[in-house]
């Protein structure tokens, strides 16, 4: 697909560009994402990945979570994790993402699992 097609998807310009950036890299072996699945350490991964444009810290850690099964990456950037977090906690203020990060650390080396159950808990 090209970006047009992807805009037609519903992707934003920025993330249709990285997408197509993963894509290139990954079809011309820069990006090596098959031979990570043999043990590359998470850190490892997360730093190739931070240098890409378009790529944050949610993708990286999601990416850690559903493609490598690393349960360590901390999602407290996400917008439903931090609202599920205020209504466990019956805050009536917001939750930001540093308050959630540190409150995320304590399930180390399992926070993307806390944080997944946080996200799956959403309610209406």
């Amino acid at each position: 697909l090209d970006e047009t097609a992807l805009r037609g998807a519903g992707l934003s310009t920025t993330k249709a560009q990285a997408l197509l950036n993963v894509a290139r890299l990954v079809v011309a072996g820069r990006l090596p994402l098959d031979d990570w699945l043999t043990g590359t350490p998470a850190d490892e991964i997360r730093a190739r990945l931070a240098v890409l444009r378009g790529i944050g810290p949610w993708t990286i850690n999601y990416t850690l979570l559903r493609g490598f099964a690393s349960m360590d990456g901390s999602l407290h950037g996400d917008a439903a994790v931090r609202r599920q977090l205020q209504a466990l906690l019956g805050r009536a203020d917001k939750i930001g993402a540093d308050e959630a990060q540190a409150w995320l650390a304590r399930f180390t080396p399992w926070r993307a699992l806390a944080a997944a159950h946080l996200w799956a808990a959403q309610t209406p």
